[in-house]
C-alpha cells in the first residue's frame, strides 16, 4: 500500500451555524437551550461498504469536512468503504438533533460510487453559537479515479490509479501519486490530475500525465510531472521537481524553482527569484524584481528581469537576456559544431542593462558577429580577451562617453548584440573561468536539491529507502533515488565529468606512484602542501588540470608522478563517465 504524505498537523475545520429557518423539532431543539453556552462536544459516526469494480470513480460532495483518501491493498475485493465523523458543541438537545439531522447519502451507479455530505438546515438564535466538525475516511480500489469538492477543510490521499479532481475552498491539498496505474487519460496527453484551493498549500508526488493545480495563496510542490503542468498561485512559492511536458508557471511574488523541464517553459514572477536546472526546450521567464539563475537551456531563452541579476551557466541556443538594474553573467556554449569545426548560437541573441555589467565567456571556435555598446563611461568600460580582436570607438556624438565594439569571431556568425547604459562589459573565453562556472553550477545543484527535499515528506524519504534494489544486472553504481540521478545526469551535461571526494577518487586508482622530492626544493628548504585539480579520462590517463594551491617547483614534481597514474573511470547507465576530484601532496623535508 502506499504510504501516505503529510505536511505537518492539520486542523478538523469547524463551521458554525447561523441563523435561519429548520424544522419544528430543531426550531423547538434550539428555544429549549436559548440561554445555554457552548457544551462539550457530542459526535455520530456513520459508515458503509458499497460494493464497485475498480477503474471507477469515487464522487465526494460536502459543504465541510476534512477528506481523507486511502487505497486499499491490490488483489482486494473492489470496494468503497467510507466513515464519517461529525461532532457538534451545541448543547443538548439541539445537538442530538442537530447530529440526527446530518445528510448523508451513498450510492452506487454504473460510473462509480458517489457520496454527498450535507449540514443540517441553519436553525434558530441560539445554533449561531454552534459550531460543526465533519471528517471523511474513503478506501478505494488502487484503480480508481477521485473527485472531491469540498466547501471547507483539507484534502489528503494517498496514490490514486486513476485521475484526481480535488477541489477545497479553503484548505490543503496533499496527495501522493496520481495515475499511478498507468492510465489510458496519460497516454492521450488528458488532464490527469486537477488541484485547486483558495487558500492553502498544495502537494503532490508524482503526475503520470497532465497537472493543473491553483491556488489562491498558499504555495505549490510537485514532484515528478510526466506530462504538461500549469502551476499557478496567487502569492506563494512554486517548485517543481521534473516536468516533462510544456509548463506554465505562474506566482503574484513567490519564488519559482524547476529542476528538470523537458519542453517549453514559460514562468513569471511578480517579483521572486527565478531557478532552473536543466530545460531540453526553450524557456521564457519573466520577474518583477528577483533574479534569475538558469544551469542550462538546450533552446531559445528569453528572460527578463526588472531589476535582479541574470546568471547563465550554459546557453546553447539563441538567447534574449534583459535587466534594468543587475548584472548579466552567460557562459556561450552551443551543442554541436559545424563541418568546419565553428560553433554557432542559433539565431540572433541580446544580452541588455540598464546599470549593471554584462559578463560573457565564450568558446575559441564560436562563430559570431560581436557588437557591444556602453551608453557611458569610456573605453575603459569594455574589457575583452586581446585574442578577441575587438575594434572598440568611442562615438564622439555622444557627450556622455557611449563607446562601441565589434568583432567577426572565426568568419562571423549569427549577431550577439550587447548593451548596457552604465555598466561594464567583459568578454573571456570559457576556457578562463571553469572553475568559477563550475562553482555556480555546484551552488545552484545544491539550492535546487535542496529546496527538492525541503518540500518531500518523511514519508516520500522512506519510499526511497525502502525502493526494491536494482537488478544484478545493473551498474553498480546505479542510483534509484531519482533526484541524486538527476544531478548526476545534470553535472555531466555542464562539465563532462562527475565529481568525488579524494575518498572515493583513491578506490578507483590502479597505479599511483608517489612524487618525488625535488633535489632543487630539498636544498632550497622548501616545503609545504600542493593541492591539484585532476581528471581521470575514458582511457584510464589520469591529467591535471590546474594547480590550485602549491610552491612551484613542488608542484612540477606532483604534476609528472600524477601523469603516471592510471585510474577506472566511472560508469553511469552503463556509460565510462569522466572524474574530477582534488588530490592533495604534502612534502615536508626530515
Amino acid at each position: 500500500m502506499a504510504l501516505f504524505i503529510s505536511l505537518g498537523a492539520s486542523l478538523t475545520p469547524a463551521f458554525t451555524l447561523a441563523a435561519g429557518t429548520v424544522d419544528g423539532a430543531l426550531a423547538e431543539a434550539a428555544d429549549k437551550t436559548a440561554e445555554a453556552p457552548a457544551g462539550p462536544r457530542t459526535s455520530a459516526d456513520r459508515a458503509g461498504v458499497l460494493q464497485t469494480t475498480d477503474g471507477l470513480t469515487l464522487r465526494l460532495t460536502t459543504d465541510l469536512g476534512s477528506v481523507r483518501i486511502i487505497s486499499l491493498e491490490r488483489g482486494s475485493e473492489p470496494v468503497v468503504r467510507y466513515s464519517v465523523h461529525i461532532e457538534t458543541d451545541a448543547r443538548s438537545p439541539l445537538s442530538q438533533h442537530l447530529l440526527d439531522h446530518y445528510s448523508l447519502t451513498a450510492k452506487s451507479t454504473v460510473s462509480g460510487v458517489e457520496i454527498n455530505g450535507t449540514l443540517p438546515a441553519q436553525t434558530g438564535k441560539t445554533a449561531g453559537a454552534a459550531q460543526f466538525w465533519v471528517q471523511f475516511e474513503i478506501a478505494i480500489p488502487p484503480g480508481y479515479s477521485v473527485e472531491v469538492n469540498t466547501d471547507v477543510g483539507d484534502i489528503e490521499a494517498e496514490d490514486i490509479g486513476g485521475t484526481a479532481t480535488l477541489i477545497t475552498q479553503g484548505g490543503n491539498i496533499r496527495a501522493g501519486r496520481i495515475g499511478a496505474s498507468g492510465i489510458r487519460a496519460a497516454s492521450a496527453g488528458h488532464s490527469v490530475a486537477r488541484l485547486e484551493t483558495q487558500g492553502g498549500h498544495i502537494q503532490v508526488l508524482d503526475v503520470a500525465g497532465n497537472l493543473n493545480a491553483f491556488t489562491a495563496g498558499g504555495h505549490i510542490h510537485v514532484g515528478n510531472i510526466a506530462g504538461d503542468a500549469s502551476l499557478r498561485t496567487g502569492g506563494g512559492h512554486i517548485h517543481a521537481g521534473q516536468i516533462s511536458g510544456r509548463a506554465e508557471l505562474e506566482t503574484v511574488g513567490g519564488n519559482i524553482v524547476v529542476g528538470h523541464a523537458g519542453a517549453f517553459v514559460k514562468v513569471r514572477t511578480g517579483g521572486g527569484q527565478i531557478d532552473f536546472g536543466e530545460v531540453h526546450g526553450s524557456v521564457r521567464a519573466q520577474t518583477g524584481g528577483g533574479g534569475i539563475r538558469i544551469m542550462y537551456v538546450s533552446g531559445p531563452m528569453e528572460v527578463e528581469s526588472s531589476s535582479g541579476s541574470i546568471c547563465l551557466t550554459r546557453v546553447a541556443g539563441a538567447v534574449q537576456a534583459a535587466t534594468s538594474g543587475g548584472t548579466i553573467t552567460a557562459w556561450i556554449s552551443p551543442d554541436s559544431a559545424t563541418s568546419g569545426g565553428a560553433v554557432q548560437l542559433a539565431g540572433p541573441s541580446q544580452l541588455a542593462s540598464g546599470a549593471g555589467d554584462i559578463i560573457v565567456f565564450l568558446p575559441r571556435n564560436l562563430a559570431a558577429n560581436i557588437d557591444a555598446t556602453v551608453e557611458s563611461g569610456g573605453e575603459r568600460r569594455i574589457e575583452a580577451d586581446p585574442a578577441l580582436s575587438l575594434a572598440v570607438q568611442t562615438l564622439a556624438n555622444h557627450p556622455a562617453g557611449s563607446v562601441h565594439a565589434t568583432a567577426a569571431l572565426n568568419g562571423g556568425g549569427p549577431m550577439l548584440k550587447l548593451r548596457t547604459t552604465a555598466g561594464k562589459i567583459r568578454l573571456q573565453y570559457l576556457d578562463t573561468e571553469t572553475a568559477w562556472r563550475d562553482s555556480l553550477i555546484r551552488e545552484q545543484q545544491a539550492r535546487i536539491a535542496m529546496i527538492s527535499l525541503d518540500g518531500l515528506s518523511i514519508e516520500r524519504a522512506q519510499r526511497i529507502q525502502i525502493a526494491p534494489a536494482a537488478p544484478a544486472a545493473a551498474p553498480p553504481e546505479s542510483k534509484g533515488d531519482w533526484l541524486d540521478a538527476w544531478m548526476d545526469r545534470l553535472e555531466i551535461a555542464f562539465t563532462g565529468s562527475v565529481r568525488e571526494d579524494f575518498d572515493d577518487f583513491q578506490k578507483r586508482l590502479m597505479y599511483s606512484p608517489r612524487p618525488s622530492y625535488p633535489t632543487i626544493a630539498r636544498r632550497a628548504g622548501i616545503q609545504g602542501v600542493v593541492r591539484l585539480q585532476v581528471r581521470i579520462k575514458k582511457n584510464e590517463t589520469v591529467e591535471v588540470e590546474k594547480v590550485i594551491e602549491g610552491e612551484p617547483e613542488l608542484a612540477d614534481a606532483a604534476i609528472t608522478a600524477v601523469k603516471l597514474w592510471r585510474a577506472k573511470p566511472a560508469l553511469v547507465n552503463s556509460k565510462q563517465v569522466e572524474v574530477v576530484s582534488v588530490v592533495t601532496f604534502n612534502f615536508q623535508l626530515p
